[in-house]
């Protein structure tokens, strides 16, 4: 083994590192949210997902746990705008101009598309995200990125959360979002329509990095060989990122938990 004998007494000598089974808990623990999360934590949405699980941990302590048992999440790259705007169609004001934070559940939704690459070809996912809680609330994932796609998102999200008239919906200026189609579906439901700026992509951000997250921290981790497979991936992700995923705008809960901690606020209102 190319060891010398004193260099092996030493080591011999040496006392050895006794792994409690609390710490052993911590270290499968710190695995388990790792591999849920597809290897995209890290170690600072490490340490909140381990304050909710009752562990009083810093980042100090997370960082060299993770740099034990190596686990290094993977950086994303930037995003990429898809939709190109048909100078033909009409074009609504811009009503949030860059507010993203309404007081209240289903007043501002906000709607975006973007290509997901497979085996078998391009898929494109259309989503509605309240930006209140940034869950998303409708999606729509097909082969073709028509307006039949991002009307079909807007359906489900409507049937979901049947939003009193006067919701504002807010897009870019995509073809398929000036469409007379759409705006006949928004004008049905009573949704005002809003409009991002010409080359503001921060106009939409937190949509974009919802798509950032999705690709980056998700899509991209795995082989997708079949449109099915992608449908089925998407399906999974919108189900962690709903259920499961921190966000800082929501006091580190998760979507649907931070709509929950409003609704029994207000219910003890």
């Amino acid at each position: 083994m190319s060891v010398s004998k004193s260099g092996y007494y030493d080591w011999h000598k040496r006392p050895t590192n006794v792994i409690s089974l609390e710490t052993l808990k911590l270290y499968r623990l710190v695995r388990q949210l790792f591999k849920q999360s597809r290897g995209s934590l890290g170690n600072r949405e490490m340490v909140k997902k381990l304050r909710k699980e009752g562990y009083q941990v810093g980042r100090y302590l997370v960082r060299k746990i993770m740099h034990r048992l190596r686990l290094k999440a993977t950086q994303r790259r930037a995003y990429k705008v898809t939709t190109q705007r048909k100078h033909s169609d009409a074009v609504a004001d811009n009503l949030l101009n860059m507010n993203f934070n309404p007081v209240s559940a289903n007043q501002v939704w906000a709607g975006d598309v973007t290509y997901l690459k497979t085996g078998e070809g391009w898929m494109y996912l259309a989503v509605v995200m309240d930006l209140y809680s940034r869950r998303i609330v409708g999606w729509h994932i097909d082969k073709r990125m028509t307006t039949d796609l991002i009307s079909k998102a807007l359906m489900k999200a409507y049937n979901l959360r049947q939003p009193a008239r006067g919701l504002v919906f807010h897009s870019d200026r995509g073809s398929q979002y000036t469409s007379k189609q759409f705006g006949k579906l928004l004008s049905s439901y009573g949704i005002r329509a809003s409009m991002g700026d010409v080359g503001a992509c921060w106009d939409n951000a937190v949509v974009e990095r919802f798509f950032g997250s999705l690709k980056h921290d998700w899509i991209f981790k795995v082989a997708q060989p079949t449109r099915e497979f992608m449908k089925q991936d998407v399906t999974a992700y919108m189900k962690y990122y709903n259920l499961e995923r921190l966000h800082s705008a929501n006091g580190d809960l998760s979507p649907v938990e931070f709509e929950n901690s409003q609704l029994k606020v207000s219910n003890l209102g």
